[in-house]
């Protein structure tokens, strides 16, 4: 019997976000394997955008190890606290992917080569971020909270915006590359998302309540661009979702298009705060 749709809609986000907060909250291990997936799928499912509906011929296995090198290389240098000696599988990597186009003689490398490293730094780089954000709480320590918490404003941030904007949007946000955001759904989903902030405030005293605020704030703006930004490649490449990864619910890269840009700029934040 097939089940309808909104049924295989939830569930397949049960079993999403269940393998997702398995992989944060059980241990740096778990960790390392869902995130590493992750990365390894999110970029095929790019680089296949790129040669289906770019019609640009890319190495899609090497781009995705690549990736996978990266990720992996971060976690092994913020674990153990390495040298950039971890980075060297990723580094052959580099030198393999500019070495490759004098003899794959295609006829516009360099536009193969933009596209590969594209990938790298849309997708590759942000997800080996989140090495840093998992022990950056405790040095040389593992621990979620960071992680867990740009996850939670992520989520409540796109679900009140949705609900606020059904209920009050007016104003288009950003018409050219998304029509149905709303101003009115950007900030409700804002608002609640940076209240929230007020529990992790309660719980993890590492960051004040002032610093939680801009975490959440931080997360929430670079969040709403990471998901315009996803929109912009979509709508120029042509295509609905990402990919069908995930069933009713489009690829990998439609469910963390918003997380993306919010890991740079985190960590990005993270480092401010620690200098004040």
């Amino acid at each position: 019997m097939k089940l309808p749709n909104i049924v295989v809609r939830i569930l397949a986000g049960a079993v999403f976000v269940s393998l997702l907060l398995g992989g944060i909250l059980i241990n740096q291990y778990t960790f390392v394997i869902i995130f590493s997936v992750l990365t390894a799928l999110s970029l095929y499912e790019f680089y296949g955008l790129v040669e289906k509906d770019a019609k640009v011929p890319v190495i899609r296995t090497w781009n995705v190890l690549g990736g996978f090198f990266l990720f992996l290389g971060g976690f092994y240098y913020c674990a153990h606290e390495a040298s950039v000696i971890a980075f060297v599988p990723y580094m052959i990597y580099l030198l393999a992917l500019f070495v490759s186009e004098l003899y794959m003689k295609r006829q516009n490398p360099i536009q193969s080569l933009s596209y590969s490293l594209l990938g790298q730094v849309y997708i590759a780089a942000p997800f080996a971020l989140t090495n840093y954000l998992v022990f950056a709480y405790e040095p040389g320590s593992y621990h979620y909270v960071y992680i867990l918490a740009l996850l939670v404003f992520i989520w409540v941030n796109d679900s009140f915006a949705y609900l606020t904007g059904i209920a009050f949007g007016k104003h288009r946000l950003f018409e050219r590359i998304s029509p149905k955001k709303s101003w009115e759904g950007f900030i409700g989903g804002a608002a609640v998302a940076v209240a929230s902030a007020l529990i992790f405030a309660h719980f993890f005293a590492n960051l004040s309540v002032f610093a939680w605020l801009g975490f959440a704030a931080v997360t929430v703006a670079f969040g709403t661009w990471g998901d315009l930004f996803e929109s912009l490649i979509k709508r120029t490449l042509g295509v609905k979702d990402s990919g069908s990864m995930i069933p009713g619910h489009g690829g990998i890269l439609d469910r963390f298009d918003s997380t993306i840009l919010a890991i740079p700029a985190i960590f990005i934040y993270l480092q401010l705060i620690t200098l004040l």
